[in-house]
């Protein structure tokens, strides 16, 4: 991937909110799995699909690695689903061991996200109708929390196990899709997800909900069928 300048300064990164927009684009940047080089040490990584084009557009999923993860965590669990989907993948990492909220307030990351799809929505022709903000665990929480408060970019959230949701506002009002293990003893279901859940439903959020037999992890059933329902735009 290219690299662009660094980011601009915005009051709107310390209050969560991204100023990036898809736009159209003459022609598609490259495909396959690349790193975004924005930065030299914690950065990132893109997957675009063979035949994403720029006469079509496409939709996007932006992926959050859990606490003390990576980007290149996410890349075997959802690659195949972006070959038979045609859905781009952006996947960046956090600036610290976890996303800045959970650390002490947005900012940061904020600015960092904004600047990963800036450079995306030069490249690639995103279809402005499906774009979804998912994450895993602490990227789970974070997702519901960015994703709410930028809820007029994202369409969808797609949270895996989340801990908790805080966002600084609330703009627009995505469809969400919350999964979490009734054996997960990391983030234990009553106090996370079903606490989530019932707050969700109360703001008039449309939600899928789903529990599983299992611990703090991500079934391959339950991604897939999460992405199906995002590509789908189902409840």
């Amino acid at each position: 991937m290219r690299s662009i300048k660094p980011a601009r300064e915005s009051q709107g990164f310390s209050i969560g909110r991204l100023t990036a927009r898809p736009r159209k684009v003459k022609t598609a940047g490259p495909s396959g799995l690349q790193q975004l080089k924005l930065e030299s040490k914690r950065d990132g990584f893109i997957y675009v699909p063979d035949g994403v084009s720029a006469e079509h557009p496409a939709p996007l999923l932006l992926m959050l690695h859990g606490a003390g993860g990576n980007a290149r965590q996410s890349i075997p669990l959802l690659q195949h689903f972006a070959d038979s989907s045609g859905l781009i993948l952006l996947m960046p990492d956090s600036r610290q061991q976890t996303w800045d909220v959970i650390a002490g307030g947005y900012g940061p990351d904020v600015a960092y996200i904004d600047r990963a799809l800036e450079q995306t929505f030069d490249l690639y022709n995103v279809d402005p109708a499906r774009i979804a903000i998912s994450g895993f665990s602490d990227g789970a929480s974070y997702a519901l929390s960015l994703g709410a408060t930028n809820g007029n970019l994202f369409t969808h959230v797609i949270a895996f196990s989340p801990g908790f949701m805080a966002p600084a506002s609330e703009h627009g009002s995505p469809a969400l899709f919350i999964s979490h293990g009734t054996g997960d003893r990391v983030l234990p279901i009553d106090a996370c997800s079903r606490k989530i859940v019932s707050r969700v439903k109360r703001a008039g959020y449309r939600v899928r909900y789903k529990e599983f037999d299992g611990p703090h992890t991500v079934p391959a059933e339950i991604a897939g069928e999460a992405l199906e329902w995002f590509l789908k735009d189902g409840v």
